[in-house]
Protein backbone atom coordinates (compact mmCIF):
# COMPACT_ATOMS: atom_id res chain seq x y z
CA UNK A 1 0.00 0.00 0.00
CA UNK A 2 1.25 3.46 -0.89
CA UNK A 3 1.44 6.05 1.91
CA UNK A 4 -1.29 8.69 2.03
CA UNK A 5 0.40 12.08 2.16
CA UNK A 6 -0.55 15.71 2.59
CA UNK A 7 2.03 18.22 1.47
CA UNK A 8 2.30 21.48 3.38
CA UNK A 9 4.66 24.36 2.84
CA UNK A 10 8.06 24.77 4.56
CA UNK A 11 9.10 21.20 3.75
CA UNK A 12 6.41 19.54 5.91
CA UNK A 13 4.68 16.32 4.86
CA UNK A 14 1.82 14.80 6.83
CA UNK A 15 1.78 10.98 6.65
CA UNK A 16 -1.34 9.01 7.53
CA UNK A 17 -0.41 6.20 9.95
CA UNK A 18 -3.60 4.26 9.05
CA UNK A 19 -4.35 3.57 12.71
CA UNK A 20 -7.81 1.98 12.86
CA UNK A 21 -8.81 3.72 9.61
CA UNK A 22 -7.58 6.54 7.37
CA UNK A 23 -7.53 10.01 8.85
CA UNK A 24 -7.27 9.07 12.53
CA UNK A 25 -3.56 9.56 13.24
CA UNK A 26 -0.60 11.16 11.49
CA UNK A 27 3.09 11.74 11.76
CA UNK A 28 5.23 14.33 10.00
CA UNK A 29 8.35 14.41 7.86
CA UNK A 30 10.42 17.61 7.92
CA UNK A 31 12.99 18.19 5.19
CA UNK A 32 15.49 21.04 5.27
CA UNK A 33 18.45 21.36 2.88
CA UNK A 34 18.76 17.62 2.41
CA UNK A 35 18.35 16.78 6.11
CA UNK A 36 15.23 15.08 7.42
CA UNK A 37 13.41 14.37 10.67
CA UNK A 38 10.27 12.48 11.63
CA UNK A 39 7.95 13.92 14.27
CA UNK A 40 5.91 11.09 15.79
CA UNK A 41 6.19 7.64 14.24
CA UNK A 42 2.82 5.96 14.55
CA UNK A 43 2.90 2.27 15.42
CA UNK A 44 5.16 -0.51 14.20
CA UNK A 45 2.63 -1.06 11.42
CA UNK A 46 3.32 2.51 10.22
CA UNK A 47 7.05 2.11 9.60
CA UNK A 48 6.74 0.80 6.00
CA UNK A 49 4.74 3.94 5.11
CA UNK A 50 7.48 6.16 6.54
CA UNK A 51 10.24 4.36 4.68
CA UNK A 52 8.23 4.42 1.45
CA UNK A 53 7.72 8.17 1.87
CA UNK A 54 11.49 8.64 1.98
CA UNK A 55 11.80 6.52 -1.15
CA UNK A 56 9.14 8.51 -3.01
CA UNK A 57 10.93 11.74 -2.13
CA UNK A 58 14.40 10.39 -3.01
CA UNK A 59 15.60 10.98 0.53
CA UNK A 60 18.27 8.48 1.61
CA UNK A 61 17.62 6.79 4.94
CA UNK A 62 21.04 8.07 6.01
CA UNK A 63 19.73 11.65 5.70
CA UNK A 64 17.25 11.25 8.55
CA UNK A 65 18.92 12.88 11.54
CA UNK A 66 16.16 12.78 14.13
CA UNK A 67 13.13 10.74 15.16
CA UNK A 68 11.04 12.84 17.56
CA UNK A 69 7.98 11.34 19.29
CA UNK A 70 5.98 14.06 21.06
CA UNK A 71 5.31 11.56 23.86
CA UNK A 72 5.49 7.81 24.38
CA UNK A 73 1.84 6.81 23.86
CA UNK A 74 1.98 4.05 21.31
CA UNK A 75 0.04 5.80 18.54
CA UNK A 76 2.88 8.37 18.62
CA UNK A 77 5.96 6.34 19.53
CA UNK A 78 5.10 2.68 19.12
CA UNK A 79 7.01 2.41 15.85
CA UNK A 80 10.09 4.31 17.03
CA UNK A 81 12.23 1.26 17.77
CA UNK A 82 11.48 -0.45 14.49
CA UNK A 83 12.01 2.79 12.58
CA UNK A 84 15.33 3.53 14.25
CA UNK A 85 16.63 0.15 13.13
CA UNK A 86 16.21 1.34 9.52
CA UNK A 87 17.78 4.80 9.97
CA UNK A 88 21.50 4.36 10.69
CA UNK A 89 22.29 8.02 11.44
CA UNK A 90 19.17 8.98 13.37
CA UNK A 91 18.98 10.04 17.00
CA UNK A 92 15.78 9.60 18.97
CA UNK A 93 14.77 12.84 20.71
CA UNK A 94 12.37 12.40 23.63
CA UNK A 95 11.05 13.98 26.83
CA UNK A 96 13.12 13.06 29.93
CA UNK A 97 10.19 11.17 31.43
CA UNK A 98 9.73 9.21 28.22
CA UNK A 99 13.34 8.21 27.57
CA UNK A 100 13.40 5.18 29.94
CA UNK A 101 10.33 3.75 28.18
CA UNK A 102 12.03 3.92 24.79
CA UNK A 103 15.11 2.12 26.10
CA UNK A 104 13.03 -0.49 27.96
CA UNK A 105 9.43 -0.49 26.68
CA UNK A 106 8.21 -3.34 28.92
CA UNK A 107 6.20 -1.13 31.29
CA UNK A 108 4.78 0.78 28.33
CA UNK A 109 3.60 -2.47 26.76
CA UNK A 110 2.15 -3.70 30.03
CA UNK A 111 0.20 -0.48 30.60
CA UNK A 112 -1.17 -0.37 27.08
CA UNK A 113 -2.16 -4.03 27.25
CA UNK A 114 -4.16 -3.29 30.41
CA UNK A 115 -6.01 -0.49 28.59
CA UNK A 116 -6.64 -2.24 25.25
CA UNK A 117 -6.41 -5.95 26.03
CA UNK A 118 -3.83 -8.34 24.56
CA UNK A 119 -5.58 -8.94 21.21
CA UNK A 120 -6.38 -5.29 20.47
CA UNK A 121 -2.92 -4.25 21.60
CA UNK A 122 -1.21 -6.55 19.08
CA UNK A 123 -3.69 -5.71 16.35
CA UNK A 124 -3.32 -1.95 16.78
CA UNK A 125 0.32 -1.53 17.76
CA UNK A 126 2.32 -4.61 16.78
CA UNK A 127 5.76 -5.28 18.25
CA UNK A 128 7.40 -2.58 20.39
CA UNK A 129 11.18 -2.68 20.08
CA UNK A 130 13.75 -1.24 22.46
CA UNK A 131 16.16 1.51 21.36
CA UNK A 132 19.85 1.58 22.20
CA UNK A 133 20.36 4.12 24.97
CA UNK A 134 23.37 5.53 23.09
CA UNK A 135 21.02 6.69 20.33
CA UNK A 136 18.60 8.50 22.64
CA UNK A 137 18.78 12.26 23.29
CA UNK A 138 16.74 13.85 26.07
CA UNK A 139 15.15 17.20 25.20
CA UNK A 140 14.92 19.43 28.25
CA UNK A 141 12.35 22.19 28.42
CA UNK A 142 13.18 25.10 26.08
CA UNK A 143 16.10 23.22 24.59
CA UNK A 144 16.61 23.39 20.84
CA UNK A 145 18.30 21.55 18.03
CA UNK A 146 19.07 22.35 14.42
CA UNK A 147 17.94 20.50 11.32
CA UNK A 148 20.36 22.07 8.83
CA UNK A 149 19.63 25.78 9.47
CA UNK A 150 16.13 25.11 10.85
CA UNK A 151 15.65 25.55 14.60
CA UNK A 152 13.29 23.32 16.57
CA UNK A 153 12.46 24.36 20.15
CA UNK A 154 11.09 21.84 22.67
CA UNK A 155 8.39 22.92 25.10
CA UNK A 156 7.31 20.60 27.91
CA UNK A 157 3.51 20.57 27.88
CA UNK A 158 1.91 18.35 30.54
CA UNK A 159 -1.85 17.96 30.70
CA UNK A 160 -2.49 15.11 28.33
CA UNK A 161 0.63 13.31 29.60
CA UNK A 162 3.51 14.27 31.89
CA UNK A 163 5.98 13.03 29.27
CA UNK A 164 4.67 15.27 26.47
CA UNK A 165 6.50 18.01 24.65
CA UNK A 166 5.56 20.15 21.69
CA UNK A 167 7.98 21.40 19.06
CA UNK A 168 8.01 25.00 17.87
CA UNK A 169 9.32 25.21 14.31
CA UNK A 170 10.60 28.70 13.65
CA UNK A 171 10.78 28.17 9.89
CA UNK A 172 7.04 27.57 9.50
CA UNK A 173 5.98 29.45 12.66
CA UNK A 174 4.09 26.29 13.49
CA UNK A 175 3.90 23.98 16.48
CA UNK A 176 3.88 20.20 16.27
CA UNK A 177 1.42 19.69 19.09
CA UNK A 178 1.01 15.92 19.43
CA UNK A 179 -2.12 15.65 21.61
CA UNK A 180 -1.72 18.91 23.55
CA UNK A 181 -3.88 20.79 21.04
CA UNK A 182 -6.50 18.05 21.07
CA UNK A 183 -7.91 16.17 18.13
CA UNK A 184 -9.57 17.63 15.06
CA UNK A 185 -10.56 14.99 12.53
CA UNK A 186 -11.24 16.30 9.06
CA UNK A 187 -14.58 14.41 9.04
CA UNK A 188 -15.76 17.00 11.56
CA UNK A 189 -14.84 20.02 9.40
CA UNK A 190 -17.55 22.11 7.76
CA UNK A 191 -18.19 25.64 6.53
CA UNK A 192 -17.64 26.85 10.11
CA UNK A 193 -14.09 25.50 10.09
CA UNK A 194 -12.45 22.80 12.14
CA UNK A 195 -14.03 21.12 15.18
CA UNK A 196 -11.76 20.32 18.12
CA UNK A 197 -11.99 18.27 21.32
CA UNK A 198 -9.58 17.01 23.99
CA UNK A 199 -8.16 13.53 24.14
CA UNK A 200 -8.02 12.46 27.80
CA UNK A 201 -6.77 8.93 27.30
CA UNK A 202 -5.33 7.15 30.36
CA UNK A 203 -3.41 7.77 32.51
CA UNK A 204 -2.12 11.30 33.18
CA UNK A 205 -4.91 13.79 32.47
CA UNK A 206 -4.27 16.99 34.45
CA UNK A 207 -6.71 19.78 33.56
CA UNK A 208 -4.87 22.68 35.19
CA UNK A 209 -1.51 21.66 33.72
CA UNK A 210 -3.19 21.36 30.33
CA UNK A 211 -4.65 24.87 30.56
CA UNK A 212 -1.19 26.19 31.43
CA UNK A 213 0.32 24.32 28.48
CA UNK A 214 -2.23 25.80 26.08
CA UNK A 215 -1.41 29.29 27.31
CA UNK A 216 2.26 28.58 26.80
CA UNK A 217 1.76 27.46 23.21
CA UNK A 218 -0.30 30.55 22.40
CA UNK A 219 2.49 32.77 23.72
CA UNK A 220 4.44 31.77 20.61
CA UNK A 221 1.66 33.13 18.35
CA UNK A 222 1.80 30.14 16.00
CA UNK A 223 0.24 30.43 12.58
CA UNK A 224 -0.54 26.70 12.47
CA UNK A 225 -0.81 23.71 14.75
CA UNK A 226 0.21 20.32 13.37
CA UNK A 227 -1.86 17.69 15.17
CA UNK A 228 -1.35 13.97 15.33
CA UNK A 229 -5.16 13.62 15.18
CA UNK A 230 -5.27 14.93 12.42
CA UNK A 231 -3.24 17.27 10.23
CA UNK A 232 -2.76 21.03 10.17
CA UNK A 233 -5.24 23.48 11.69
CA UNK A 234 -4.96 27.23 11.31
CA UNK A 235 -7.72 28.88 13.36
CA UNK A 236 -5.47 28.67 16.37
CA UNK A 237 -7.06 31.22 18.72
CA UNK A 238 -10.65 30.07 18.19
CA UNK A 239 -9.75 26.42 18.53
CA UNK A 240 -7.69 27.10 21.64
CA UNK A 241 -10.68 28.78 23.30
CA UNK A 242 -12.95 25.85 22.45
CA UNK A 243 -10.39 23.31 23.60
CA UNK A 244 -9.87 25.18 26.86
CA UNK A 245 -13.61 25.18 27.51
CA UNK A 246 -13.82 21.46 26.76
CA UNK A 247 -10.99 20.63 29.18
CA UNK A 248 -12.81 22.54 31.90
CA UNK A 249 -16.11 20.87 31.04
CA UNK A 250 -14.60 17.37 30.95
CA UNK A 251 -13.10 17.86 34.42
CA UNK A 252 -16.42 19.20 35.70
CA UNK A 253 -18.32 16.23 34.27
CA UNK A 254 -15.93 13.80 35.94
CA UNK A 255 -16.20 15.55 39.31
CA UNK A 256 -20.00 15.57 39.13
CA UNK A 257 -19.98 11.76 39.09
CA UNK A 258 -17.06 11.26 41.48
CA UNK A 259 -19.07 9.77 44.35
CA UNK A 260 -21.75 8.00 42.32
CA UNK A 261 -22.06 4.28 41.78
CA UNK A 262 -21.48 3.14 38.22
CA UNK A 263 -19.68 6.41 37.59
CA UNK A 264 -17.74 5.24 34.53
CA UNK A 265 -20.97 4.63 32.61
CA UNK A 266 -22.34 7.93 33.87
CA UNK A 267 -19.23 9.80 32.74
CA UNK A 268 -19.49 8.20 29.30
CA UNK A 269 -23.15 9.18 29.02
CA UNK A 270 -22.45 12.76 30.09
CA UNK A 271 -19.49 13.11 27.72
CA UNK A 272 -21.67 11.81 24.89
CA UNK A 273 -24.43 14.27 25.75
CA UNK A 274 -21.91 17.13 25.92
CA UNK A 275 -20.42 16.17 22.55
CA UNK A 276 -23.83 15.92 20.91
CA UNK A 277 -24.74 19.37 22.20
CA UNK A 278 -21.56 20.85 20.75
CA UNK A 279 -22.08 19.08 17.43
CA UNK A 280 -25.72 20.18 17.25
CA UNK A 281 -24.64 23.81 17.23
CA UNK A 282 -23.27 23.31 13.70
CA UNK A 283 -24.54 19.94 12.42
CA UNK A 284 -27.88 18.49 11.37
CA UNK A 285 -29.48 15.83 13.64
CA UNK A 286 -28.47 13.14 11.16
CA UNK A 287 -24.88 14.36 11.16
CA UNK A 288 -24.85 14.48 14.96
CA UNK A 289 -25.90 10.81 15.09
CA UNK A 290 -23.31 9.77 12.51
CA UNK A 291 -20.45 11.71 14.10
CA UNK A 292 -21.32 10.54 17.60
CA UNK A 293 -20.95 6.98 16.35
CA UNK A 294 -17.72 7.92 14.53
CA UNK A 295 -16.29 9.27 17.81
CA UNK A 296 -17.30 6.32 20.03
CA UNK A 297 -13.73 5.01 20.26
CA UNK A 298 -12.48 8.40 21.45
CA UNK A 299 -15.38 8.77 23.89
CA UNK A 300 -14.50 5.40 25.42
CA UNK A 301 -10.83 6.30 25.81
CA UNK A 302 -11.68 9.76 27.19
CA UNK A 303 -14.02 8.17 29.72
CA UNK A 304 -11.31 5.75 30.83
CA UNK A 305 -8.83 8.61 31.25
CA UNK A 306 -11.23 10.64 33.36
CA UNK A 307 -11.93 7.60 35.53
CA UNK A 308 -8.19 7.17 36.16
CA UNK A 309 -7.94 10.88 37.02
CA UNK A 310 -10.71 10.56 39.61
CA UNK A 311 -8.97 7.54 41.12
CA UNK A 312 -5.81 9.61 41.44
CA UNK A 313 -7.73 12.43 43.16
CA UNK A 314 -9.26 9.93 45.57
CA UNK A 315 -5.86 8.50 46.49
CA UNK A 316 -4.53 12.00 47.20
CA UNK A 317 -7.47 12.81 49.48
CA UNK A 318 -7.07 9.66 51.59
Amino acid sequence: MEPVLREYDAGITCIDTMLLQPGRAACYLLVQDGCAAFIDTGTSHTVPFLLKTLELKDIPRQAVEYVIPTHVHLDHAGGAGKLMEQLPNATLVIHPRGAPHMVDPSRLVMGATEVYGEHRFREHFGEIRAIDEQRVMVAEDQSSLSLADRTLVFLHTPGHAYHHFCIHDETSNGIFAGDTFGLSYTELDDENGAFIMPTTTPVQFDPQAWQDSLTRLLDYHPGNMYLTHFGRVSEVNRLAQELSQDIESYASIARQHMHKSGRKAKIHASLTEYLRKRLSERKTPEEVDRLTEFLQYDLQLNTAGLEVWLQRLERRSN
